[in-house]
């Protein structure tokens, strides 16, 4: 018997269109919610679906968090533009924001329905305070590093990108995989590890 979530053209389907969503979400972040320093999102709301996507749908939501936010946050950027090269490399801490929850919270076992304490505790340290950090430290450092912003410039933009980020996911990720967890599971979409 074929395993019901065995890879099939509908992930592939599923990938693209997980990085239109981000695309436009991060794009529109940017537009609507900038902030002056470097262009960041006073509130990201788009990390929060990255790590919903990306815990609901494994490996592929990670790829399409990456791909989301190198286009949408990045190559289409403006005031200031990120140029091509920079978000390349800054980008990853779209993927880094999404895949430490992903490999935390799988490999301790956390039911996405977040029905204990356990759970609810697991998912905030690893889906809105490790995770934000580590993803506004490696933007930061990375726009000042690709002539962003200014080595001066980092402290406030880390800041920045920590304090919207944490706000959005603390209120979007946990109600969302509360609510909506049950419902996604019973897809074939839903991937239980990373892939599958």
């Amino acid at each position: 018997m074929k395993n019901a979530h065995e890879p099939t053209y509908s992930f592939v389907i599923l990938t693209l269109v997980l990085i239109v969503v981000n695309t436009l979400l991060a794009w529109l972040c940017r537009i609507a919610l900038p902030a002056d320093v470097g262009g960041v999102s006073r509130l990201y709301v788009a990390v929060a679906f990255m790590i919903l996507f990306t815990l609901w749908f494994g490996a592929y939501g990670a790829i399409a968090a990456y791909a989301g936010t190198l286009i949408g946050s990045g190559l289409l950027a403006t005031n200031p533009a990120i140029p091509p090269d920079v978000a390349i490399y800054w980008s990853i801490a779209g993927l880094l924001q999404v895949l430490i929850p992903l490999i935390a919270l799988r490999t301790f076992e956390v039911d996405l329905s977040l029905e204990n304490r356990r759970d609810w505790v697991l998912l905030l340290l690893f889906g809105v305070v490790i995770n934000n950090v580590v993803g506004a430290a490696w933007g930061a450092y990375t726009l000042a590093l690709g002539n962003v912003i200014t080595s001066s410039q980092i402290g406030s933009t880390f800041t920045l990108w920590l304090i919207g980020n944490i706000i959005v996911t603390a209120i979007i990720v946990p109600l969302a995989l509360r609510h909506l967890t049950p419902k996604i599971q019973r897809s074939k979409l839903y991937v239980k590890n990373y892939w599958d």
